[in-house]
Formats: structure tokens, sequence, C-alpha cells
């Protein structure tokens, strides 16, 4: 369970925040997430759908095995989803919770198509990165309105503050394969219900999860990872491909990008 790494939450202490209130960033502290915030307009949100199901159609087209779940990382090359990544309002929300120098490391689309049966099962994200620390902030972008019908992202709060939970490797038709032993012993879970356009803010080490996609609907989000330059990675690869949205980088510990020029799925 690599117990050399900090999976410790640092409580966040900002008395000048641009956006969050004070009792906003005291909830983030004691449940691990906030929700909901506007972030695009209805035309916004339609604009970022079609351009989500051009990216589906382009893997249709190439036919080479990925899936609905494949488009991840994939802000290196597509200008479309580094733009979501550097979006003002989008980084105001993000710079009240880890100051004024931080990166983007990650993107990834999770997709639920109308009756997948896929789930999510309950995990806290630091325990699959190889970073030295958990100090990551993850927006989650609703692209499709996403709710209890059509398998919402659920939260259990406060387990971030918790350590890290025991947990089992899963075979079962999920999306990701470890499993936190017990979850719902440690509380009543919340659903993260959004409106396409609007995004929820959690902890790297709250545990979440969703369930298969029963429902008729789509249910699709834009994952975005945040964190300081401070935090290290003990794989280089994973330092490729960052973006310098706010402040400076000093530590030498990513290779940050520029925007792709173009707009395709390699």
């Amino acid at each position: 369970m690599m117990n050399d790494k900090d999976l410790s939450f640092v409580p966040v202490d900002n008395p000048n925040s641009k956006l969050l209130s004070r009792e906003q960033i005291e909830q983030y502290n004691e449940d691990g997430y906030l929700k909901p915030f506007r972030i695009f307009d209805e035309a916004g949100a339609a604009a970022n759908r079609e351009y989500f199901d051009s990216l589906m159609a382009q893997l249709e087209a190439a036919d080479d095995g990925r899936d609905n779940y494949s488009i991840n990382g994939y802000h290196r090359n597509c200008n479309g989803i580094y733009d979501m990544a550097v979006n003002p309002l989008i980084l105001d929300y993000v710079e009240d919770l880890l100051g004024p120098d931080f990166i983007a490391w990650g993107t990834h689309f999770f997709c639920k198509l109308p009756y997948d049966e896929k789930k999510v099962p309950w995990h806290q994200d630091a325990s699959y990165w190889p970073f030295e620390k958990s100090r990551t902030v993850t927006v989650w972008l609703a692209i499709d309105d996403a709710d209890e019908d059509n398998a919402a992202m659920q939260f259990i709060p406060g387990t971030h503050r918790l350590g890290h939970l025991d947990w089992k490797h899963t075979e079962d038709s999920v999306v990701l394969n470890q499993e936190i032993k017990n979850a719902e012993s440690y509380g009543e879970p919340v659903f993260d219900t959004l409106k396409a356009g609007e995004m929820s803010l959690h902890a790297d080490m709250l545990a979440h999860g969703s369930t298969a996609n029963s429902s008729s609907r789509r249910r699709c989000g834009l994952t975005i990872r945040y964190c300081p330059p401070s935090v290290k990675t003990t794989q280089p690869d994973w330092a490729r491909g960052s973006i310098q949205c706010r402040g400076k980088d000093e530590t030498g510990n990513w290779d940050h990008i520029k925007r792709p020029k173009s707009d395709v799925l390699p």
C-alpha cells in the first residue's frame, strides 16, 4: 500500500480567498468536497457536450480498442481539453484551495454510457498515484447532467481525514480495481449531483465512487487534477505534460507543456 507516501490531508488556511467564503473552506476541510459551482452557462455546456461527442467520434473512427473511458491525459494533444483545464474561473476556485502556485497534471473523461455495467468502486485517488504526498485537488466538471438516476459520483464525507483506508483488489466489472473494504461503515454517502456546466471540488484522499449506470442517459464528466509544484512523482513519465496554471514552478519537478496546436486524439 505504499506506506512510504505521505497520505495525510493538510487543511486549507486561506484568509484571502478570491471566491470561496471562510465557511466554504471550513466545509472543504471538514467534508473533503465542495459543490456545485456554475462554470459554463447553458450555451457553454452545450458546446462542451458537442466537443466531447466529437472526441468520441474520433475514437469510434479509429476503431483501435479505445473506449469511452480512454480519453485520459489528452490535454497534451487536444487544445479543447487544455482550454478547459486552464479555464480562469475554475483556476480561481482551485487557487483558493491550493494557493498561488499550482499546476494541472492530469485530465480524464469518465463517461458512463447508457446501461453501462461498469462501476467505480469506493477508492481514494491518491492511493493510485505515484506521488510522494497527497496534495491534489480534483475538479469534476459535468459534461452531462449527473444525478442519482444515471450513476452520479458519490462521496463519503470526512474520509479524507482518516488516512489511507484498507482496500482490496477487485476483478468485477469496474473502471478502477481498488476497492475500499467496508467503505459505507465510514459514513453516509452523498451524491455529487451536478447540472451540465457545473463542477465539484474534492480532496485526493476522499473516499468516492459510482455505481453502474442503469439508465438510458449518458453521464460524462471531465476530471482535472491540480496540485502545488512541490508535489514530486516517483515515476518521471507522470511529470511530463503538466500545465503551469498559476504562479511559478521553481522546483524542477514537472515538465510543462504549451497549448497544443491540434485537437486530435493520436
